[in-house]
């Protein structure tokens, strides 16, 4: 189910978060007690603002695949990190915990908790590959225009991001070539057009 562009870049659609949350009502986890809502997508395209939302919505734990990926070449690894810390202890009935990424010192930081909720919100690129998308009971893919992703990804992060564009964008292809998550989604969501 495809949904129409969101009309404001700064806030979560309405309609796009009233989309998910009505798959996630009827959604039964796939893999133990606990719903997977797993919100994909390119960097910049608006996938923090709807899992905020969402999890605002289901009061529910998020948790956001920037703050595990090990580094800037590490976007693969970080969707077995996510894998292995957070899903499978929550598929096994208990709760999870992973070591937060230190973006300015480049290495593990401290320990968050993820307690056992009836909801989890996965955001982030690479939520809905593999491993990760066996987890998954709702899949939304966000896309936006290229342009429009890269202002608002370099806009958020600036200086520390813009060298790292071209390098996170080639991860990206790489995760996503052979999966092509947006085809897997129960909704696909655009942001950015007007």
């Amino acid at each position: 189910m495809s949904q129409p562009p969101a009309e404001h870049a700064d806030v979560a659609d309405p309609a796009h978060v009233a989309a998910v949350l009505a798959v996630a009502a009827d959604a039964a986890p796939v893999a133990g007690p606990t719903v997977v809502v797993a919100i994909d997508g390119r960097s910049g395209s608006g996938k923090t603002m709807l899992g905020t939302a969402v999890a605002d919505a289901l009061g529910c734990p998020i948790v956001h695949l920037d703050d595990i990926f090990p580094g800037w070449d590490g976007l693969s690894a970080g969707v077995h990190l996510v894998t292995e810390q957070v899903l499978e202890p929550l598929a096994r009935g208990g709760s999870a915990a992973y070591r937060r990424w230190d973006w300015m010192r480049s290495r593990p930081g401290r320990t968050i908790d993820v307690a056992a909720s009836a909801h989890l919100v996965l955001e982030g690129c690479g939520a809905l590959v593999p491993p990760a998308l066996q987890h998954a009971a709702v899949r939304v893919w966000v896309e936006a225009p290229d342009a429009v992703r890269r202002r608002r990804a370099l806009s958020r992060d600036g200086d520390v991001y813009a060298p790292h564009w071209q390098r996170w964008a080639v991860q990206e292809d790489a995760v996503y070539e052979s999966v092509r998550p947006w085809q897997q989604a129960h909704l696909v969501l655009s942001t950015g057009l007007r």
